[in-house]
């Protein structure tokens, strides 16, 4: 093996070489495998189907709550209604117990129940050479006629907007899985308040996305996850054929964030993001969008715009214009790492 992958997402451009190879045929498939979508899209009578799948595989900490968050979010993202989950969950061999077996599906009920989800199936096993729990989701959601968002449909001059903060599952991740390494930066209340960022404000967009949408003026929407919010624009940009220029001192941050990341040598652009939205508008309507998003308890912040694809991926901040920061992996690998 002359030249192994790094942990974390395939490559863009492996990615999307192999993603070209699939045979496309079935006129019902909206939306395929495609670099940047976060859903596939099929049309079934009068409705759509949305189809999402994401693993569960740096959180050792309630991976079942996780694993329906960034599965819905997904759907959300795409301007859909979650409806169901399927659920592959892989258990440590030697380390599962009956007891923790009914402990993590009674979370993943509980989990379903509160955002109106119905677990219809799925496989379970205990493997060999895992060192904790890992679990894929398949959520399956629906849209109804004009509500459906594709980045592809992002225009120039749309603006980008922001909801919550940068990293806010990052953040809640390093505290929860790498408590040690924030000793010498804080209290132990202050690493508590960090794990609690995972539900307060939270990971799931799935109230933002539909307060946005019915604000209207909404193109495209992206769950920022692996990568971050850098990540995120580049694959929304990519996928809508299209520059960009981000306003780096507008990017909404938590000072805990920053002390983290700062403490840590990471950079938290690139650091994992579940629990922000990103939008992309019609100029017009990013007041009204920010407005409606904060309607229903939420910070919301226009951080740049789309622009033409000649233009670049761009990011503005302290006096200098240069290429936005490109992370091969997400920084949040080179602790487990």
């Amino acid at each position: 093996m002359e030249h192994p992958l790094p942990t974390g997402k395939l490559p863009p451009a492996l990615l999307t070489r192999l993603l070209g190879k699939i045979p496309r045929s079935d006129k019902r498939v909206i939306v395929g495998g495609r670099y940047g979508e976060d859903a596939a899209v099929i049309e079934f009578g009068g409705r759509l189907l949305i189809a999402a799948s994401d693993p569960i595989t740096f959180a050792a900490d309630r991976p079942a709550w996780y694993a329906v968050q960034v599965n819905a979010n997904d759907i959300a993202a795409m301007g859909g209604e979650c409806r169901w989950l399927l659920a592959t969950v892989l258990l440590p061999e030697g380390r599962t117990d009956e007891g923790g077996v009914e402990a993590l599906f009674g979370e993943l009920s509980a989990a379903c129940e509160r955002i109106g989800v119905e677990l219809v199936g799925g496989h379970t096993e205990v493997t060999v050479g895992l060192d904790r729990v890992l679990i894929c989701g398949t959520m399956l959601g629906e849209a109804g006629p004009g509500r459906l968002c594709l980045k592809r449909d992002a225009r120039e001059g749309d603006h980008l907007l922001l909801t919550k903060a940068l990293a806010v599952e990052g953040t809640a991740l390093i505290a929860r899985e790498f408590p040690e390494k924030l000793r010498d930066l804080c209290t132990a209340e202050k690493i508590r308040q960090a794990a609690k960022l995972l539900e307060e404000p939270g990971i799931s967009v799935v109230i933002e996305a539909r307060a946005a949408l019915d604000a209207g003026g909404v193109h495209a929407m992206h769950d920022p996850t692996e990568s971050g919010l850098a990540g995120a624009l580049r694959e929304l940009a990519g996928a809508a054929g299209l520059g960009l220029e981000l306003e780096t001192g507008e990017v909404p941050i938590f000072d805990l964030t920053n002390k983290i990341c700062s403490h840590l040598g990471l950079d938290p652009l690139g650091l994992i993001a579940s629990g922000s939205l990103l939008i992309a508008c019609e100029p017009a309507a990013s007041a009204s969008i920010i407005e409606g998003v904060e309607a229903v308890g939420i910070s919301c912040k226009k951080i740049g715009r789309l622009t033409a694809p000649e233009a670049g991926l761009m990011e503005i901040g302290s006096g200098r214009k240069r290429e936005l920061r490109r992370f091969e992996r997400d920084e949040i690998v080179r602790l487990f790492g």
